[in-house]
């Protein structure tokens, strides 16, 4: 019997390219959403599947022919029965036009003969009722990450081979992408978003394949995040310096701000000196939104905000940092008013003590106006607020000055960019105690 089926078959064949070689026609798909052509091991001739976009239980699948037979003819429809292996009748129309069609078809293949006066031809062609569903959803959110899932479920397709029967699977293999707007963020079905954002974002998932069929679904991400952010103004300036601080942190908790103002640059470096242990280097802290900070005295400054936000499992923190130091500067000149150059050790030198000066220039002058001696450094580095030099020894020209009354002037340049001066009179005496 199968050889009788497989010689019949073939007979059918050959009669058909002999009796329509002549003519022409065509089968299509009204509204598929892509095609293909079989890939039969055994059948010598393959054909056309159509693909349509649709739902679970709903079948959209139509075919029309188009004849250029003339006359009345004949179009009978016929569906493949996998069981039987045969192509059986389950629709007939009679008609002088040149087309037919058949709508609603369920998933399978289909064979169409058009007979006339003038002619016959056959035409053959699969249809498949496509349909997925899928639903995207947030998975695990923690403080670092959160992780976006799909689930979904396709339809199967197989088509047969005609000479054997064989049932011939099509792999549909969908493809993903998951966006942040425009933005593609994944192209797997399952993603993982490290830092992520601190306010409420819609993802959206495509999922799309070659066929043509094409599905979105769209999920919020909830935010339980937060991140620091703020600014100081001033920067710098002379002490007391009051600076005021804006919060401009995101999605933090309305009481969840900690800020921490630590100790001057120089202080920390001397503390931490020969220590083995960890030092205190806060100076104070503050649970204000926007704190105001007065800064009595000079030095190099560091401030960093906490922003905390809580959630139903979570307790998220971000900490941020000031780009650079708030630079206090304090521009003061001090000088004693009374020298002993008597060699005894005590108070040999005219001392003159300045803060955060980064240039200096000390002139003594006699009670005639005469320049005697001259102290200049132009280049004070250092993190250092006080400053101490030896500007005069009490010598004139390699020899010892008179005791008396002398006259000096201090000129200097703050850091602050500001020139600063002092003048007054030191008095000398040579005696010892």
């Amino acid at each position: 019997m199968i050889v009788n089926k497989r010689y019949w078959i073939l007979i059918a064949f050959i009669a058909f390219l002999l009796f329509s070689g002549s003519v022409s026609g065509q089968i299509s798909a009204l509204g598929s959403s892509g095609t293909e052509m079989t890939n039969y091991p055994s059948f010598p001739q393959n054909d056309p599947i159509f693909f349509f976009c649709t739902a679970p239980g709903k079948n959209i699948a139509a075919l029309s022919v188009m004849s250029n037979l003339e006359g009345e003819k004949n179009f009978n429809w016929e569906r493949f029965n996998p069981a039987t292996g045969i192509f059986e009748v389950f629709f007939s129309e009679i008609s002088n036009s040149n087309q037919s069609s058949v709508i609603n078809l369920e998933d399978g293949g289909y064979r169409v003969s058009i007979v006339s006066e003038t002619g016959q031809q056959v035409f053959r062609a699969w249809v498949f009722n496509f349909w997925r569903t899928f639903e995207a959803m947030v998975g695990e959110s923690t403080c670092d990450f959160f992780s976006l899932h799909s689930t979904f479920e396709q339809a199967q397709i197989n088509y047969y081979d005609l000479s054997t029967g064989a049932p011939i699977g099509i792999n549909i293999a969908p493809t993903f992408e998951w966006r942040e707007g425009e933005k593609i963020v994944s192209r797997f079905a399952s993603a993982f978003i490290y830092e992520p954002p601190t306010k409420d974002t819609e993802y959206r998932l495509t999922v799309s394949d070659r066929i043509g069929c094409i599905a979105t679904a769209t999920i919020t991400y909830f935010s339980i995040v937060t991140k620091a952010s703020f600014s100081a103004n001033p920067m710098e300036g002379e002490a007391p310096l009051t600076v005021t601080f804006s919060n401009n942190s995101e999605n933090g908790d309305t009481n969840g701000y900690e800020w921490f103002f630590f100790k001057d640059l120089d202080e920390i470096k001397r503390l931490s000196q020969g220590g083995s242990q960890p030092i205190d280097s806060i100076k104070f802290k503050a649970f204000d939104f926007s704190p105001v900070y007065t800064f009595e005295n000079s030095g190099y400054y560091m401030v960093k905000l906490v922003s905390k936000k809580t959630s139903q499992f979570w307790t998220c923190t971000d900490t941020v940092y000031l780009e650079n130091y708030i630079v206090v500067d304090t521009s003061y000149i001090a000088a004693p008013n009374v020298f002993t150059p008597n060699g005894d050790g005590t108070n040999d030198n005219f001392v003159v003590k300045f803060w955060s000066m980064k240039e200096v220039k000390i002139s003594i002058f006699n009670r005639w106006g005469r320049t005697v001696h001259v102290y200049e450094n132009k280049n004070v580095l250092g993190f250092e607020n006080t400053w101490s030099v030896s500007a005069w020894d009490g010598l004139i020209g390699g020899r010892d000055a008179s005791p008396g009354v002398y006259y000096y002037v201090v000129e200097g340049i703050g850091r602050d960019g500001k020139k600063r001066w002092k003048r007054g009179f030191v008095h000398l005496f040579r005696g010892k105690d």
